[in-house]
């Protein structure tokens, strides 16, 4: 994933590109607004991390440039402001996430990843989807391979279908708890784990005895593994 931060605090900006470069993220980092709009025009980026006090053009005026230009990518706001009027104020002129400084990298990251599932879900998705020998049919709520089918429930199909686009690709409890249950109150995160459990029966109906699509990655999470061809 390529990054585009826009902050003027030198100490801020060089925290945001070592903390994202050390998680393996392409980083470019300018210091106004108007640097911003020609940097997002310019190249693609998968997402934007935007200070609201910028010299020049404000964030949320570069926000609202972007949104009009048709900029896609998810753009998390920072700012020190922390009313709920000027956190609105962000969210209405086109940004995905405001977050208030002081803030721990940790947490910026944990959004980020949690903005990313989202739009990877959201952005032209197909009504099914093949990795491998499996298909999964989001329409009728059925998973196959070859002959053999079973049916799943509506969380059991967006559970399933998130961790097949990322085939291959460790998600963690928390990412998949804030993408599908972000927002429903009473679940916890050990809710993960109960449908890990439900998916993980129900495709042993269609797979080969003692093979198994969606394996534990010790200290990182789940993984869909895909089924050999």
């Amino acid at each position: 994933m390529t990054i585009l931060i826009v902050e003027d605090d030198a100490d801020i900006g060089s925290l945001l590109r070592r903390g994202f470069a050390s998680e393996s993220y392409q980083v470019e980092l300018v210091g106004d607004g108007d640097l911003a709009l020609k940097a997002a025009t310019g190249k693609p980026f998968e997402a934007i991390i935007l200070d609201v006090m910028l010299p020049g053009r404000s964030g949320i005026e570069v926000c609202k440039a972007l949104r009009a230009a048709g900029q896609l990518a998810p753009i998390i706001m920072l700012s020190a402001r922390s009313s709920v009027a000027e956190r609105t104020e962000g969210l209405m002129a086109g940004a995905d996430d405001y977050i208030v400084k002081p803030f721990a990298f940790e947490e910026l990251l944990a959004r980020l990843k949690v903005q990313a599932l989202r739009r990877s879900q959201d952005e032209g998705e197909p009504r099914s989807l093949t990795v491998g020998r499996l298909t999964l049919d989001m329409e009728v709520r059925q998973a196959q391979i070859g002959e053999a089918r079973v049916r799943l429930t509506e969380r059991e199909v967006e559970l399933l279908a998130l961790l097949m686009r990322h085939a291959g690709e460790p998600l963690a409890r928390s990412d998949i708890f804030a993408a599908l249950w972000a927002g429903h109150g009473g679940a916890s995160l050990n809710v993960v784990d109960v449908y890990v459990g439900y998916l993980r029966h129900k495709l042993a109906e269609v797979m080969p005895a003692g093979e198994q699509l969606i394996v534990t990655v010790r200290g990182r999470g789940f993984m869909f593994e895909a089924p050999a061809g």
